[in-house]
C-alpha cells in the first residue's frame, strides 16, 4: 500500500465553507494548532508533541494549497519542537529544570532582524522562480516571521507572541486568499490566544522581577 493510499482519506471534504471543501487535514490541523498555542500560553511543555503533529497536517494541506514556503516550514518546525522541547525541560540553568520567561536581548534582536529580511528575500525569489506560487513575498514573509517567533518561543523569549500576532496578521487574509477558510479562520483564534499568552508571560517576568528584587534586598 502506497503512502498516497493512506494519505487519501485525510484528504476527502468532510464539508463546505463558502463553496469551498474542508477535508480532514485541515481539521485536524486546526484543532492540533488551537491546543498547541493554548499550552504555550501556560508554558505547559505538552505543547511539543501537539505542535509536531500539528505541523504534519500542516505539511500535507499546505502542498496541497500550492504554499510551499509554508509546507517547507513545517519540517523546520518539527527539528524546533525537539530542540524548544529539550530546552523547555533541561535549560533552566544549574539547579532548575524550568526554562525561566526572559526577554530578548539587543543582540539577538539584531540576528532574527537580520536573518528575517535575508530570509524574506531568498525565499521571496526562490518561490518565484522555482516553483508555481501565486503569493512568494507573502509566503516568504511569514515564513521568516514564524520561525523568528519559533525561536523566541524556544528560548522562552517574551516577544515571541508579538513575532506571532504579525505573522498571524498576515496568515489570516493569505489563508482565505488560498481558499483555507477555516485555517484562516483558525489564525484569527491564535491571535487571541497569543494575546493572552503575551499577557500570561509578562506576569511570569514580573513575578521572577520581583523575586530577584526581593532576593537581592
Amino acid at each position: 500500500m502506497s503512502l498516497a493510499t493512506l494519505l487519501e482519506p485525510l484528504q476527502q471534504p468532510l464539508f463546505t465553507v463558502l463553496d469551498t471543501p474542508v477535508g480532514w487535514t485541515e481539521v485536524l490541523g486546526f484543532g492540533s494548532g488551537a491546543l498547541c498555542v493554548w499550552l504555550v500560553a501556560r508554558q505547559h511543555v505538552a505543547n511539543w508533541p501537539i505542535g509536531i503533529a500539528n505541523n504534519l497536517f500542516f505539511v500535507l494541506l499546505f502542498t496541497q494549497a500550492g504554499l510551499y514556503a509554508d509546507a517547507g516550514l513545517q519540517i523546520v518546525f518539527i527539528t524546533l519542537a525537539a530542540y524548544g522541547w529539550w530546552t523547555w525541560t533541561h535549560g533552566g540553568g544549574p539547579g532548575s529544570d524550568t526554562l525561566p520567561v526572559r526577554r530578548t536581548t539587543r543582540t539577538e534582536w539584531a540576528w532574527l532582524l537580520a536573518a528575517g529580511v535575508v530570509g524574506t528575500l531568498a525565499l521571496t525569489l526562490l518561490l518565484d522562480r522555482a516553483t508555481d506560487s501565486t503569493v512568494p513575498f507573502w509566503d516568504a514573509l511569514t515564513t521568516a516571521l514564524s520561525l523568528m517567533a519559533t525561536y523566541g518561543q524556544c528560548r522562552k523569549r517574551l516577544e515571541s507572541w508579538w513575532l506571532w500576532i504579525a505573522a498571524d496578521v498576515v496568515y489570516v487574509p493569505l489563508y482565505a486568499h488560498k481558499g483555507l477558510y477555516l485555517t484562516s479562520l483558525l489564525y484569527v483564534g491564535f491571535m487571541a490566544l497569543c494575546a493572552s499568552g503575551l499577557r500570561g508571560w509578562s506576569r511570569d517576568l514580573a513575578g521572577t522581577a520581583r523575586r530577584q528584587v526581593e532576593v537581592a534586598a
